[in-house]
This record gives C-alpha cells, sequence and structure tokens, in this order.
C-alpha cells in the first residue's frame, strides 16, 4: 500500500526522502568521523605486525555501530531524544545537555545538506530504481567528500564496492550502458593517473592522489564515458577558482595542498542530475 501511494503521490516520496536523507546524514556524520580512525588504527597494527613488534592492548571496541555518540567535551553519552537530525541541535540550542559545551554547526549541516540533495534526487529520477540507486551514490560521495577535506583520503571501503555497483547496474542500463559503463571506468581512471604522472615526470611532485583516480573510475561506472569531459571541466573549474580564493583571503597556505574529491564528487553528482542538459550546454559551447 506504502508502495502504491510513492508511486502515485510525487510529493509525498521527496517529503519521505528528505526524511530518510535526515537520518542517513545523521549517520554519515559517525562515518566521517570514524572510518578514518578505523583506517589508522588498522594501519598501525598492520605496521607493528610488520616490523614484529607486540600488538598493542585490545581497546574498547570502536566501529561504525559502538560506542554509542557521546559528547566530545564530557563523553556523556548522547541519548535518542538528543540524536534527532537538526531537530535537536536547534533544540539544545547547538549545546550538549549535560555540559552545555558547545557542539559543532557542521552536524546538522551535513544532516540538512544530505536531506536536501536525497529530496532532489527523489524530484528527479521519481519513484523507481534509479531513484533507489541514485540516492547510495549521492550518500557516498558526501561521505567520501567530507572524509577528503578532513584527512585527504578517499577510503577504498566505500570507493570500490560503489564502482562495482555501478558497473553491475550497467547491465540493466539503469543510468548507461554496460559498454559505456566499463570504458568510463577504464578512461576515468586511466585519464587522471596520466596527468598525475606527467605532473610528477615535470615537478618531481605528486599532484593527487590514487583515490582521486577511482573516484573519476567510479562515476565513469556509473554515467558513462560521455559524461566524463564535463566532470574533468567542472572540477577542475570550481577546484581552481576555490583553490585561488581561499589562498588570497589567507584561509590555506600555497603550499598546502588542496583536497580533490569533493570537486569531483560535486561535478559527478551535477552530472547525475542535470547530465543531459549539461553536456548539450558544453557542446554548444564548444561548437560540436
Amino acid at each position: 500500500m506504502l508502495l502504491t501511494t510513492l508511486q502515485q503521490s510525487p510529493v509525498l516520496l521527496i517529503v519521505l526522502t528528505s526524511i530518510l536523507g535526515l537520518m542517513i546524514g545523521s549517520f554519515l556524520n559517525v562515518v566521517i568521523y570514524r572510518l578514518p580512525v578505523m583506517m589508522q588504527n588498522g594501519w598501525r597494527r598492520d605496521c607493528l605486525a610488520y616490523l614484529q613488534m607486540p600488538a598493542e592492548p585490545e581497546g574498547e571496541r570502536f566501529d561504525l555501530l559502538w560506542p554509542g555518540s557521546r559528547c566530545p567535551a564530557c563523553k556523556t553519552e548522547i541519548r535518542a531524544y538528543q540524536n534527532i537530525p537538526v531537530l535537536s541541535y536547534l533544540w539544545l540550542h547547538g549545546k550538549c545537555g549535560h555540559c552545555a559545551a558547545p557542539i559543532s554547526p557542521r552536524y546538522p549541516l551535513i544532516e540538512a545538506f544530505t536531506g536536501l540533495c536525497s529530496a532532489l534526487v527523489a524530484w528527479h529520477f521519481g519513484y523507481g530504481w534509479p531513484m533507489l540507486f541514485g540516492l547510495v551514490l549521492t550518500w557516498s560521495l558526501i561521505a567520501l567528500s567530507f572524509i577528503d577535506i578532513d584527512h585527504q583520503l578517499l577510503p577504498d571501503s566505500i570507493t570500490l564496492p560503489v564502482l562495482w555497483l555501478g558497473l553491475c547496474l550497467s547491465l540493466f542500463s539503469v543510468y548507461t550502458d554496460a559498454h559505456a559503463s566499463i570504458i568510463g571506468a577504464v578512461a576515468g581512471y586511466l585519464s587522471l593517473w596520466s596527468v598525475y604522472r606527467l605532473f610528477k615526470l615535470l615537478t618531481g611532485k605528486e599532484g593527487m592522489g590514487f583515490g582521486d583516480f577511482k573516484l573519476l573510475a567510479l562515476l565513469g561506472a556509473w554515467l558513462g564515458w560521455q559524461y566524463l569531459p564535463l566532470i574533468i571541466i567542472l572540477s577542475s573549474l570550481v577546484g581552481a577558482l576555490i583553490g585561488i580564493a581561499m589562498i588570497a583571503f589567507g584561509q590555506r597556505d600555497a603550499g598546502r595542498p588542496i583536497p580533490f574529491g569533493p570537486y569531483l564528487a560535486a561535478a559527478g553528482w551535477l552530472a547525475l542530475i542535470w547530465g543531459s542538459d549539461l553536456n548539450r550546454l558544453y557542446l554548444n559551447f564548444a561548437g560540436l
């Protein structure tokens, strides 16, 4: 009954999807903070094992599900009614309910942003498989973007499964066909890898990380090779403009690397939603 109602009521579909997006956004906050810590803990264990050094004593279980969310200041566990996306932050005036320490507005902003993007996916695709998998891609790109902003990492544990999912979806032509998807994945990886190798050959420096290659391969697998020029141009243009502005206004040192993943993710998401129109504008502008 509910599925039939959602098929017949686009407004209800958008509203419920945005609420789901808010809840997923709350979980993405956990992923963005904890996954890099889990990766670092794993690297430390691997290094100790490789060096044949004694393993560190097992501490408290730490993963995406445990322990429960706590206040960063007083470590008091956050109760369920204090963890309602966006609303709890507003109700508590942006402070911990126990010690009144300020809570970063980034948490509700990520929740609201995820809810908004989810609503746009539902509005664009409507009820069906493209909407469902479009949400999966959207949530994955949000998590990857903020992890890259914080740590300049694009975890394989997110990128590679989503890349393979895009290739599998192409077998059913959900967004593109298998031929375009496979070429898109290969061309996406090799295009940035070639730029990386050329830049390193000329300057002796690494201009980007391997995670960027995999992310563009992911987008090529989902959308097809036809959207790669658009994604590369959009991400490069926006990344250059924002990077120059941040350096000019003293927000970032000129020698400090700027993560490219968020710009790739944003360009890929725009291509997912408005790719046909943007590609048409690009081809008209290029005179093709």
